[in-house]
């Protein structure tokens, strides 16, 4: 117990349960809003491409547009968005305002997930299947009541669109920008580097450097007090 508290009194002890606790509680978030949220993929995912954003294009998929606000109806490059699971008769089919769905391509189902809006539903013994589309795909005025352009090749199997098992979940929320960090460390080959030599950093700044500082306060006592015990020999 003597120990217990002495080592609780120690400075750099405490930096480590700080920065413990700090992963423990991140991990605990993700894995909460897992549960919470009823989902196996994700639940907060970064969105790679412009193919929900309309107009589509590089200019008006990224940065601040008069589209990219946390409220617009579409999806940005560098947008981190929040997936709930729900059970697929409750997903909203009214093209337009349909819901946008993730799920797994049927023609590669080990592959990325997709993230599309629901532009129809058919059900065939028993299974429903979602026809789908991104929203900056094809020619868009935008949001066509029945869109003839830029559908997804999944909708051209027997049946059309994708089978109601493959479905992860809705998007229930949208947060611009905030994936843009991941992004960039996916896309690039200095990512990982720059992590790294960070946690290296907070090392140095949180342990050596201390370490140093406190090693060169003993000597530099020492010194003082070397002299004057040679004075009483």
């Amino acid at each position: 117990m003597i120990a217990l508290k002495r080592l609780w009194k120690n400075d750099y002890f405490k930096t480590v349960v700080a920065m413990v606790l700090i992963v423990a509680i991140v991990l605990g978030s993700f894995f909460g809003l897992k549960i919470g949220l009823n989902v196996t993929y994700g639940p907060v995912v970064v969105v790679e491409s412009g193919s929900m954003c309309v107009p589509y294009g590089y200019d008006d998929c990224v940065g601040w547009t008069s589209l990219d606000h946390p409220f617009a109806r579409t999806l940005h490059t560098g947008d981190v968005i929040i997936i709930q699971g729900v059970n697929p008769k409750d997903l909203k089919t009214n093209y337009p305002n349909s819901d946008i769905i993730v799920f797994y391509d049927p023609n590669d189902p080990k592959g990325v997930p997709v993230i599309h809006r629901i532009i129809g539903a058919e059900t065939v013994n028993g299974i429903t299947y979602y026809r789908t589309k991104g929203d900056g795909n094809g020619n868009n005025n935008p949001y066509p009541e029945t869109p003839t352009s830029g559908l997804d090749p999944w909708d051209f199997n027997n049946p059309p669109g994708i089978p109601q098992d493959l479905v992860i979940g809705k998007v229930v929320m949208r947060i611009p920008w905030f994936g843009w960090l991941s992004l960039v460390m996916q896309k690039s080959n200095w990512g990982l580097p720059v992590i790294v030599a960070l946690i290296i950093l907070l090392v140095v700044v949180e342990f050596v450097i201390p370490i140093i500082r406190e090693q060169g306060k003993k000597t530099a006592q020492q010194n003082k007090i070397q002299p004057q015990s040679q004075m009483y020999l």
